[in-house]
C-alpha cells in the first residue's frame, strides 16, 4: 500500500513538472548570476528611484556611461563577440561613437516607400518556400530571421542578398541570440565566418563608413549593428507580434480586416507587454542628485527595467489589450511606454524605420495565413515562438481550417512546449552559469579598457 502511494505521488510530481519547475529554475538562475556577477547595480524603478522618476534619471546627462567600469559589461561583451568594442550600443561617448552613429543614420535614411517595398519583397520570398495548401508548425523567430537578414543586407549593400550571405547572417544572429538566452553556447566559428565575409565585401558597401576605423573595425561595426542586433531584434519583434495575434484570435481577425491604425495599436501593445529590451544598463559618469541628501554617485551601475516600467500605471497590466493605444486614451508620450528607448540616452537608431517595416511584415503574413498557438508566450521567447500556420483561402469554408486536425495539433503543441520548457530551463541554468563564469574569467570589457583587449572574444 505504501509503495503504491509513493508511486502515485511520484507520478503526480512528474506530471506537474511543467507547471512549477521552470519558474523555480529561472529564480535559481537569477540567484546564481547575482552570486557570480555581484550585487553592484541599482534597479530602476526600484527602492531608490521610483517609476515617477524613471524618465528623469534615464535622461540625465550623467547616466551616459555604457561599458567601462561595470562587471556586467563583461557578460554582454562576451555574448556579442567578436567586435563588442565596435558595437554602437557599447561604445563610450566620444569621436568614435559619433562617427559610428552618423554612419548608422546614413544607412537607415531610407524613404518610407522603399522600406515598405523592401520589406514586402523579403517576406514574400521567405514565404514562397513554405507555401502550400497544408497547415504547418513553425518557429516564428526562425521563420523571420531570413527576412530581416535579407532586409539588412540590402540596406547596407544596396543589392539583393545572395543565399550564402543570408545563411552566414542568419547563422551569426541565431548563435548570438541563442547564447543570450542561455539556450546554447557560443560558436565563434559561425561568427568569424561572417566577419571574414564582411571584410572582403566592404568595397561593395553603398554608404560612407565611419571615419577613422580600420577595415576590420568597419566590418565588426556592420556585423554588430546590422547583421546582429538589427536581425535579432526585428525577428524577435515580429515573432512577438505574431504570437500575440496567434493567441488572441479576435484581435487577429480585426487586424486582418482592419486598417493599419489598429495594427499599430497591436504592435504598440505587444512591445509594451513584451519589450525587446529587458534591462538596459548604464554607468553614471557623474553624480545624479535625487533630492535632499540623496545622490546616485558617479560610477554606479543603473539597470533600467523595461518590463517593470511598461507595466506601471496600466490597469490589469498583464492583459493583452491593444485598446490601450486607441484614439481617445492618454497620449502615448504620457504613457510608461518606451519600446525604442529614451531620446536623450541612446535610443534605438531604427526607431522610425522599424515600426514601418514591422507593420508591413505582419500584414503580409496575415494575408497569407491564419495563425494559432497554444505555446507559452514570454518576453524572452526562448521557445522561438511555436505557431501553427494555416494557408488562408478566403473562398474556402472556415470549418475546413478549424477541424479536428487543428485541435489535435494545438493540443500537441501545448504539451510539447510545456515539457520542452522543463528541459530548456535546466539547459539555461547549466549553460548560463558556465557563460557567466567564463565571461568573468575572460574579462573582455575590463581588459579592453585597461589596454589588454582580446577583441576576438576567445
Amino acid at each position: 500500500m505504501l509503495t503504491a502511494v509513493w508511486v502515485a505521488a511520484a507520478v503526480v510530481v512528474v506530471i506537474s513538472l511543467p507547471r512549477w519547475l521552470p519558474g523555480r529554475v529561472v529564480a535559481l538562475r537569477g540567484w546564481v548570476f547575482t552570486r557570480i556577477n555581484g550585487e553592484e547595480s541599482i534597479t530602476v524603478p526600484g527602492d531608490l528611484v521610483g517609476v515617477d522618476r524613471f524618465r528623469e534619471v534615464y535622461s540625465h546627462p550623467a547616466a551616459s556611461g555604457r561599458s567601462e567600469g561595470a562587471a556586467l559589461s563583461d557578460l554582454f561583451w562576451y555574448w556579442l563577440s567578436p567586435g563588442p568594442e565596435m558595437h554602437q550600443e557599447h561604445l563610450e561617448a566620444g569621436e568614435r561613437y559619433d562617427a559610428v552613429a552618423l554612419a548608422t543614420r546614413r544607412i537607415l535614411s531610407v524613404p518610407r516607400a522603399r522600406v515598405e517595398e523592401l520589406t514586402r519583397s523579403c517576406v514574400v520570398r521567405a514565404l514562397e518556400g513554405g507555401r502550400g495548401d497544408r497547415r504547418r508548425v513553425v518557429r516564428l523567430r526562425d521563420l523571420m530571421m531570413p527576412v530581416w537578414a535579407e532586409f539588412s543586407y540590402e540596406l547596407v549593400f544596396g543589392e539583393p542578398c545572395p543565399p550564402h550571405a543570408r545563411d552566414l547572417i542568419v547563422g551569426n544572429a541565431d548563435d548570438v541570440v541563442t547564447a543570450l538566452k542561455c539556450c546554447g553556447l557560443r560558436h565563434m566559428d559561425r561568427r568569424d565566418r561572417l566577419t571574414a565575409y564582411l571584410v572582403e565585401s566592404l568595397p561593395r558597401v553603398k554608404h560612407e563608413l565611419p571615419a577613422g576605423l580600420t577595415t576590420r573595425e568597419c566590418a565588426l561595426y556592420l556585423q554588430g549593428a546590422f547583421f546582429n542586433t538589427a536581425v535579432v531584434q526585428m525577428s524577435e519583434a515580429t515573432a512577438h507580434v505574431l504570437m500575440a495575434l496567434a493567441r488572441h484570435p479576435d484581435v487577429q481577425a480585426r487586424a486582418r480586416a482592419g486598417d493599419d491604425r489598429y495594427l499599430d495599436q497591436v504592435i504598440a501593445e505587444t512591445l509594451r507587454l513584451y519589450p525587446l529590451f529587458g534591462i538596459a544598463h548604464r554607468i553614471t559618469t557623474g553624480d545624479i542628485p535625487l533630492g535632499e541628501d540623496v545622490v546616485i554617485p558617479a560610477g554606479s551601475v543603473l539597470c533600467f527595467d523595461y518590463p517593470a516600467f511598461h507595466r506601471a500605471g496600466f490597469p490589469d497590466p498583464g492583459r493583452f489589450d491593444p485598446g490601450r493605444f486607441a484614439p481617445g486614451h492618454a497620449p502615448v508620450r504620457e504613457l510608461n511606454h518606451i519600446p525604442f528607448g529614451m531620446p536623450a540616452n541612446r535610443p534605438c537608431p531604427a526607431w522610425r524605420l522599424a515600426p514601418l517595416a514591422l507593420r508591413v511584415a505582419v500584414r503580409e503574413i496575415l494575408r497569407a495565413y491564419e495563425l494559432d498557438s497554444t505555446a507559452a508566450h514570454t518576453r524572452s521567447l526562448p521557445n522561438r515562438g511555436p505557431c501553427l500556420l494555416t494557408p488562408l483561402d478566403p473562398t474556402g469554408p472556415a470549418a475546413a481550417r478549424h477541424g479536428p486536425g487543428r485541435r489535435l495539433t494545438l493540443l500537441y503543441m501545448r504539451l510539447k512546449d510545456g515539457w520542452e520548457d522543463v528541459w530548456r530551463s535546466l539547459v539555461q541554468l547549466v549553460l548560463g552559469t558556465y557563460m557567466v563564469w567564463d565571461a568573468r574569467r575572460l574579462r573582455l570589457c575590463e581588459r579592453h579598457f585597461s589596454g589588454h583587449a582580446r577583441p576576438e572574444g576567445t
